[in-house]
Order: C-alpha cells, then sequence, then structure tokens
C-alpha cells in the first residue's frame, strides 16, 4: 500500500478479476477468453505524481492514450492534465476533442487512439431525474444523449463482470424523449467496447450488484422505443457486454462491420444490428422479431444461445432479410414454438442454418416452407462459417484430434484485411496445408445475390438477363468472373420448364425467356447455385402468356334499368372476348349535364370484376350517371374505354337517405377534397392536436384498396396510404336526428396496440358531424403511453376542429384483427362499444379490458355526417376498413 514519505494517502482501492485475455498459442485466441490473475489496483494521489492503475497485468499511468473514469473519486484528483475523470461524458468529450484531427482517417493509427478506462459504477450519459424532455436537433429525427465524432476509441470495464459498469440512460420515444431516444451516436471507426453493460432502463429495471443505492426503477411499464447505440462505423468490436432495453434497443445498429463476442443481449422488436456477427453469445428475446431487417450480406450467429419468451411462433427478421445461424441453441417453455425467419416469406428469400437444436432436439427453420433455407451440413460453404482442424496446429505439443474454429476472419476481413481475433495467420496456414495455398478459407462467399429478385416477364416478347454476384460477407465486391463463369448453375423445377426457357451465358449469367402458351400467367421461381456449393439465390419471375389486343366492342356500353333489381342501373356491352373472362374495368360517375361535366368517381371496379351494376341512392338524385368501360380480358390491358350517360337526371322518387353500406370493394380512392352533400371527401389532414409531431399530409394518394399484412394479412379492405388519411360523408339532408355508425376493421399490429407508436397516433371515427366546420362527435381509439399492447378508447367533442374528451377512457386489448366497432347517439346519449372475435389473451394488465363500453351525455345537434381520421403510421400500422355502415332515423 502506498503511504511513503507522509505524503501520499491513499484514496482508493479494488480487488479486480481481470478477465478477457487473449490465449497467447491456442485457438481460444479467437473465441474465449479466461480469467489469468487476480489484479489489484491502486489508485494513489501524490503532489509529485499521477494515479496509476494496473490492467491485465500491466501498470498503467493515465495519459493523452489511457484515460481513467471513476465516478467515485474525489475532487482533489480530478485535473485537467491528469486525464482522470469522475465523468464519462467530460471523458467521452476530451477524448473527441484530441481525436478530432484524426477523424479524416478511417484507419486505426498505432499508437494514437486512445482507450477509456472506467472503474465499476453506473455512468449515465442523459440525467434520469431532469424534467425537461429531449427533442432532436434541427434537421434531425432523433434525440440522442450525446453525439460523438471520435475513431479509434475502446472503453473499458475495469472488472470481469460487465453488470458491474454500467452505461446508461432511461428515456423513449413519449418518454422523455420525442423520438426514439438514443444514448450514443458514434461517427467514426475502429470503436472498442469490454466489460461493459450498455442500457436503456426506460422500460427494463435498472439492478446495480454492488451498490443498491444505485437501482432504478424503470421508467414505465409500456414498452417504448429506446435505444442505445447508433453509429456510422466501420469495425466495431464489443467483448463481454451486455446490450439492455425493449424494443429498437439498437446495439451499434449502423456498423458495416460488427463483432459481439461474449455479450448479452435482451430485447423485443426491431432490436439487433443487422451486419452483426454474434460469437458465443446470449439472447433472450422478449418478442417474436428481434430485427428489423439484416443489411447487405445478412447478420450471422456463430455457437450462441438463445431463448425465446414468446409463444407460438418466433420469427428472426420483421422485413424478410438474410441471416446465417451456425451452431446454436434455441430454448423455449413452449414445447410447440414455430420458428420461421420471417412471418411473410417470398420465395426469394434464402437465410442458412448448421446444426442447431430447440430445447435440445434438432431444429429445421421454416419447416412449413423449406426452400426458403439451405442447411450447410456437407456443402462447402459452410467452410466460410466453421473448420474443423488439428488441435495441434495451435498447440507447441502435440494434441490430437480436431477441433472447431469459427472463420472470422472471412467474414471480417473485408477488403481492408481486418482481424479483430488475430486468426489470420492460423486460417492461411490451414489453407496453405490443405489446398496448396493460403487464401482458400480468407475468401470464401457468403452469399449469392442476383440482379433481380422479383421479375415480370412477357412470353414472345420480353426476356429478361439475370446476373450473378458472389459476396464475402460485409463486402458488396463481387469475385473474379471465372469464380463467377465456374460456380454459377441455373435451374428451374421440370414443370416450370413449359413456361420459361433459360440460357446460360458463358460469364455466369443467364436470360430468361417466356414461353407461356397457356391462358394462365404462372410464377416461376429461377434458382441459381445449389448443389455441393451450398449457395443459393432465386429469383421469382411472373410469366404471362403474349399480350393480344383488347377485345373489341360487338355493341357499346349503354346504360339500362336492371330489370331484374329495381332502382339499380347496370350496364349493357359486348365485347369479342373469344371465350375469354371478361375483366374490363368499369367506373361509374355523377356528372351535373347529359355533357359529363364535373365528373366525380362513385364507383369502380377492382379484383378484376367488372362493376356492372350501380345502386342508385337518393344522393344521385338531380345528377346525370355516366358510365366508361375499358375492355379487358385476362390475356390484354385494358384497351380505350367507351361511355354513355344517362338521357336525364335521376329522381329516385326518394328524399330521405336511410343507410348507406360498403365494404369498400368498389370505393374510389382518387384524391376529393371537395365538401358535396351526398359525397365521400377523400384526403389527408393534420388535426391541431398532431401538431407537435412532425409530418406533413401527402392528399394525393392517402388511401389504397388491397390485401394487408400481419393482422390484416387475410383480408382485403381499404388502407391508409399517407399519413392523416381521412374520409368524410356529408349526407343530402340538411338536418339529421338519431344516428348510428358501425365499422369492421382489422389492425395490422397484432399485439393489441393498434399503432405504431404514441406519438399522437390515433382513429377517430365521426357521427354527428359536421363536415365543413368539423364540428360533433367521434370515438377515438389511441395509442397512449399507458400501455404497449392495448389502447384507449374514448368519447370525443369536435368544435371547429379542436377535440375534447368527454367519457373517461377504457384500455382494451380488443383492437386486433375483426374489431366491430359500433357508434350511437339517440337524442342526447352517446354510446359506443367495441369487440373482437380474435381469441384474447388474459389481460395483462389489471384495468385492461376484452370489450369497450362507452357512454356519455351530449347536446343534440342536427348534422349527420360521418367520417374517419387516421394519425398514424401506414404500412405494418396501418388498420383496414372492412365494413361500414351508416345509419339515420
Amino acid at each position: 500500500m502506498p503511504g511513503q514519505d507522509g505524503e501520499m494517502k491513499q484514496n482508493h482501492y479494488l480487488a479486480l478479476l481481470f478477465q478477457n485475455n487473449i490465449h497467447q498459442q491456442t485457438m481460444k485466441r479467437t473465441m474465449k477468453y479466461t480469467c489469468l490473475s487476480l489484479l489489484i489496483l491502486c489508485l494513489t494521489v501524490s503532489a509529485m505524481a499521477q494515479p496509476t492503475f494496473t490492467y491485465r497485468e500491466k501498470t498503467i499511468r493515465p495519459d493523452k492514450h489511457n484515460y481513467l473514469i471513476d465516478a467515485a473519486l474525489t475532487n482533489d484528483v480530478i485535473h485537467p492534465d491528469t486525464y482522470v475523470f469522475r465523468s464519462l461524458k467530460d471523458a467521452l468529450r476530451a477524448a473527441e476533442k484530441q481525436l478530432a484531427s484524426n477523424q479524416s482517417k478511417r484507419r486505426t493509427v498505432p499508437g494514437k487512439g486512445i482507450s477509456l478506462y472506467i472503474a465499476p459504477g453506473v455512468y449515465w450519459i442523459d440525467d434520469p431525474d431532469a424534467p425537461e424532455v429531449r427533442h432532436p436537433l434541427p434537421g434531425e429525427g432523433i434525440p440522442y444523449g450525446m453525439k460523438l465524432k471520435v475513431s479509434n476509441l475502446r472503453l473499458i470495464g475495469l472488472t470481469d463482470n460487465p453488470e458491474e459498469v454500467v452505461i446508461a440512460s432511461n428515456r423513449g420515444q413519449t418518454l422523455g424523449a420525442v423520438g426514439n431516444f438514443t444514448m450514443l451516436h458514434f461517427d467514426g471507426d475502429d470503436i472498442q467496447a469490454e466489460n461493459i453493460t450498455f442500457g436503456n432502463y426506460c422500460n427494463v429495471d435498472l439492478i446495480y450488484p454492488l451498490n443498491e443505492k444505485l437501482n432504478r426503477k424503470k421508467r414505465s411499464e409500456t414498452i417504448v422505443q429506446a435505444q442505445l447505440i447508433i453509429c456510422n462505423s466501420d469495425r466495431v468490436v464489443a467483448r463481454n457486454c451486455r446490450f439492455i432495453s425493449r424494443l429498437n434497443s439498437c446495439p451499434f445498429a449502423g456498423a458495416r462491420r460488427a463483432l459481439f463476442d461474449n455479450c448479452y443481449f435482451e430485447c423485443t422488436d426491431d432490436a439487433l444490428c443487422g451486419t452483426g456477427v454474434y460469437l458465443n453469445s446470449r439472447f433472450t428475446f422478449f418478442s417474436g422479431k428481434p430485427f428489423y431487417s439484416t443489411q447487405g450480406t445478412g447478420a450471422v450467429f456463430l455457437n450462441c444461445d438463445i431463448h425465446s419468451l414468446t409463444r407460438g411462433r418466433q420469427y428472426l427478421v420483421k422485413v424478410g432479410s438474410p441471416v446465417t445461424i451456425v451452431d446454436c441453441r434455441w430454448t423455449s417453455e413452449d414445447p410447440e414454438l414455430f420458428i420461421g425467419w420471417t412471418q411473410d416469406p417470398t420465395d426469394d428469400l434464402c437465410s442458412y442454418q448448421y446444426n442447431l437444436t430447440l430445447n435440445g432436439k434438432p431444429l429445421f427453420i421454416n419447416t412449413d416452407r423449406p426452400w426458403l433455407t439451405v442447411d450447410m451440413t456437407d456443402k462447402n460453404v459452410l467452410e466460410a462459417y466453421r473448420l474443423e482442424v488439428p488441435k495441434v496446429l495451435f498447440h507447441h505439443q502435440e494434441a490430437a484430434g480436431d477441433t472447431v474454429i469459427y472463420n472470422l476472419y472471412n467474414l471480417l476481413s473485408g477488403n481492408d484485411g481486418w482481424d479483430p481475433t488475430e486468426q489470420k495467420p492460423v486460417i492461411k496456414k490451414l489453407g496453405k496445408q490443405r489446398h496448396g495455398f493460403s487464401t482458400a478459407y480468407t475468401r470464401r462467399s457468403t452469399q449469392l445475390r442476383l440482379s433481380q429478385r422479383k421479375a415480370e416477364i412477357e412470353s414472345g416478347v420480353d426476356s429478361m438477363h439475370i446476373k450473378a454476384d458472389w459476396l464475402r460477407f460485409g463486402t458488396e465486391a463481387n469475385f473474379d468472373s471465372k469464380v463467377i463463369k465456374a460456380g454459377t448453375h441455373w435451374h428451374i423445377s421440370p414443370k416450370d420448364s413449359a413456361f420459361v426457357e433459360l440460357i446460360q451465358r458463358h460469364d455466369g449469367s443467364c436470360i430468361v425467356k417466356g414461353k407461356n402458351n397457356s391462358e394462365e400467367t404462372h410464377t416461376v421461381n429461377i434458382i441459381a447455385g445449389g448443389g455441393k456449393a451450398g449457395l443459393k439465390a432465386a429469383c421469382v419471375v411472373t410469366v404471362k402468356s403474349r399480350f393480344l389486343e383488347a377485345p373489341a366492342f360487338i355493341s357499346r356500353p349503354h346504360i339500362v334499368s336492371a330489370a331484374s333489381y329495381p332502382g339499380q342501373l347496370s350496364v349493357d356491352y359486348q365485347l369479342d372476348l373469344q371465350g375469354r373472362t371478361d375483366q374490363s374495368l368499369i367506373t361509374w360517375y355523377r356528372c351535373t349535364d347529359a355533357a359529363g361535366s364535373n365528373v366525380i368517381p362513385v364507383a369502380v371496379s377492382r379484383l378484376n370484376k367488372p362493376e356492372r351494376t350501380y345502386a342508385l341512392s337518393p344522393a344521385d338524385n338531380g345528377y346525370y350517371i355516366k358510365v366508361s368501360v375499358s375492355p379487358k380480358h385476362l390475356r390484354c390491358h385494358a384497351g380505350p374505354a367507351e361511355s354513355a350517360i344517362t338521357e336525364s337526371p335521376v329522381d329516385t322518387g326518394n328524399d330521405k337517405t336511410e343507410y348507406i353500406e360498403t365494404d369498400f370493394r368498389n370505393f374510389p380512392v382518387n384524391y376529393q377534397p371537395r365538401i358535396i352533400p351526398g359525397f365521400w371527401t377523400v384526403d389527408s389532414y393534420k388535426p391541431v392536436d398532431t401538431q407537435d409531431f412532425d409530418w406533413t399530409p401527402n392528399p394525393q394518394n392517402c388511401w389504397i384498396y388491397g390485401k394487408g399484412v400481419d393482422g390484416a394479412a387475410n383480408a382485403t379492405g381499404l388502407l391508409q396510404a399517407s399519413k392523416g388519411a381521412r374520409l368524410l360523408y356529408t349526407p343530402v339532408a340538411a338536418t339529421c336526428g338519431n344516428m348510428h355508425v358501425s365499422l369492421t376493421v382489422d389492425p395490422c399490429k397484432t399485439a393489441g396496440q393498434g399503432f405504431g407508436s404514441a406519438t399522437g397516433q390515433y382513429m377517430d371515427i365521426y357521427i354527428k358531424f359536421d363536415t365543413r366546420t368539423l364540428t360533433g362527435y367521434a370515438l377515438r381509439i389511441i395509442r397512449t403511453t399507458k400501455h404497449d399492447r392495448a389502447v384507449d378508447f374514448i368519447l370525443m367533442r369536435y368544435e371547429k376542429g379542436v377535440a375534447s374528451p368527454i367519457s373517461p377512457p377504457v384500455s382494451s386489448i380488443c383492437y386486433r384483427t375483426d374489431c366491430k366497432l359500433e357508434l350511437s347517439i339517440v337524442e342526447n346519449r352517446f354510446t359506443a362499444h367495441a369487440e373482437t372475435s380474435t381469441q384474447l389473451p388474459a389481460p395483462h394488465r389489471p384495468g385492461l379490458t376484452a370489450t369497450v363500453d362507452l357512454e356519455a351525455e351530449i347536446t343534440p345537434n342536427t348534422y349527420g355526417g360521418t367520417g374517419i381520421q387516421h394519425t398514424g403510421s401506414t404500412g405494418a400500422s396501418a388498420t383496414m376498413l372492412r365494413i361500414m355502415k351508416i345509419e339515420w332515423d
């Protein structure tokens, strides 16, 4: 213990067990870090000397290349010239300033980097007690705890237990931040971290093992996007680290090459680094899609343990993209757990596996669509990831038998020879011994990528040229043309040979020509690779028979009253279809005169079914009805339209509309901004209460009709195509009494949360509403920060576009597939009911309901308008409208 001359005093004493020493001569240097010795760190202060500390049996004096950070230090140790800090943030800023001159250099410069040695403690990047809400910088979409321009930076915890060195934040989307709060952003290459926990404790309790006073409860039970590290970096390494968050955890997301060695991850969806190589690591998946997508050549798991807490179905990727899993063990409490690559895979997806188990039994991923998976057993591609080599290669002494090493140098060396595990000499030596040249195992490709993954061709007219790229992991570089020529083989199934011809070119590419002479369109999978090499890729080609001329009109369209359906018009015409089914595109319009002026579409054809009839209603009174017919069948494009118009304006003899019902199949989605009695307004709008959120409505393309995804995957209906999508219906009657609206919807979100995030995302269903002044009532369905698997239902009053609640909110889990919503206003009583036929789990928190019943006393009005306002995200966060019925008493 220091204490000489009576001038030195003990300030800090830590007994530390250090791990992560690479074995100098064996295979373990590439994978495992072993506990070597018990080291004593003695930090002393003297008027004449700087503190020193010991790390891996080496005494280090803080200097411009080695900083010491210890939150427990006293102020008398801290000095600008000592490179000793209490605050990690101060140390990071000092390192950034020192490294600023090297920012233009994108390679490690020996001796020029900075290592930050961090003593046990909890280091907050963002003040967890600060009441201010964090916002993105101007022009950015993400709020960060710290943004750093640094290269060649190492963050090293001074302990073998990463739980004892914690870098922390506790903010997320809508919970202390506007946007997906991210703790750190690195702009620069060669970032390393060892023996550290990176935690965003927005939705996870911080439990610190050395001092319970540093524990902190999660900010909220509601899981939101709470991110860790985003980077614009290459050559990133994390060893013996923990990454703790839930949704969107993002451990070094954005890295071009990243190695995670002996790390631990906890996450829900959209979480993991999509370019990572995960070695000897452990995972706990709290939900079904831990990757949003994997970029480039994908992500790799080597010798990992994965525990799934999901039930039923576990996927890896939300958006279909490649993953490779080797020597991994999956566990789950669900004995029937299905594991797939992605929820809705397309046939051009290809991922790879070898030696996997689920609860100790052999596992094959995507058993329902086995062609999506390449089992690398006995295939050459396995050597790009895994090699069995004699133990003697790693020992001076004789050693019998083989051992397994993972070919990290092949995966990570890229075009610059990066070798973070110092594996290159062994891999090259092995290649020389087995194949006579040292690069035999250092330039193995891991992906066969085609120039096209999906295409359409017309037989006898089109051909397509598909090129193959053989890619090494983490690169976009092709192998030389000799490899492509020799290794790329193209084939189709025997049954598909009737529809396409393949011509393999000398350069390894392929020409595809359609020869489909049938009446139907056929889908063909063009396969490249396969065989002993093991690499495989597919292009899904829709092969159409040769298009013919559109059928000619035998008799031109004319409008008649439908004899068998009173109150309906029908269009009569004849086409020269030559036995084919009519698929003509028919559109009905209202016009203000017999010349067809001021036309507005009111019904359209979809799903290849001509809309030959049009049901009249009081809303048609006074208008001329026009119809246009574009002739079409299966084997042609639509031809020029012919039209017809009624000789006189419609008079139904009835001025009162009792109800409107639609399944939206013939609903026009054209932009229609006008407020006209009897018409739908189709546009996009940003309500007043969403002004704090940065988005702009796109009224031109706000709705689409089609098939949904996830919770709406098994239906067709009307879907939002832009944020703020709105429908308004203005009744013909100037005054209306009691009113009822029912709507059946399929939210794409499947867990009951309904919308992408709690950022002012809701759907309002209007009733007794004045579409001109935006005054009336509505049922609001909104995602809030209270719940991540439920929404709130609230009755609202609108006054000139400003909404206010008139009922307490009810939090429910029923906003799922086939959710039925019913609104009713009778005199001064406003009621609403919601339920779903989907089988629901038990409510996961007190206060959540399986059905909704709301009631409020209102001030009656004479309005009769209705509509839908959606402020949520689109795509996988949209809500499909399936059936709507509007009734007036």
